[in-house]
């Protein structure tokens, strides 16, 4: 759990600001807009990949437009000690698209995409609320995303 920052420069930080636009460029596009020759570019993705900096490449996909109309963010206090059962359990909810373990008045923050408001229902009230480390939710239902990246 305790991982150590890696040491990031100038020319990672723009090679990331790069990635975080466009994952899907070419290493020699990415080079040419960090101003670094193709193999430094390679070399400095392949660090960034192994020091863990880098995790995955993944679309961007706008939920509305894949069918899934209805979104929430859906708070969790957990019974003591639950945080490890309850996270394999939401893990497997397809539903589910972003876990936070957090501080506060509440113990767990998700995000739950779903068809409308009746499948957003079944999401919480069938998947979520009869976890036995659940004790209680709160559900805050988004009425519109933007994307800031």
């Amino acid at each position: 759990m305790d991982k150590m920052p890696a040491r990031i420069d100038s020319v990672d930080e723009r090679i990331l600001a790069e990635l975080t636009k466009d994952g899907r460029q070419s290493v020699t596009a990415l080079a040419q807009k960090v101003h670094i020759s193709r193999a430094h570019a390679y070399a400095r993705i392949n660090r960034l990949q192994e020091d863990g900096v880098i995790t995955r490449y993944s679309a961007v996909v706008d939920p509305v437009r894949a069918g899934l109309r209805s979104s929430a963010y859906v708070t969790l206090k957990l019974r003591q000690h639950g945080w490890r059962e309850v996270k394999e359990a939401l893990s497997r909810i397809p539903e589910v698209h972003h876990v936070s373990l957090v501080g506060g008045n509440f113990d767990v923050l998700l995000l739950v995409r779903a068809r409308d408001n009746l499948d957003l229902r079944r999401v919480v009230f069938d998947n979520i609320q009869p976890l036995p480390a659940v004790l209680d939710t709160t559900t805050f239902v988004i009425f519109e995303d933007m994307d800031t990246r």
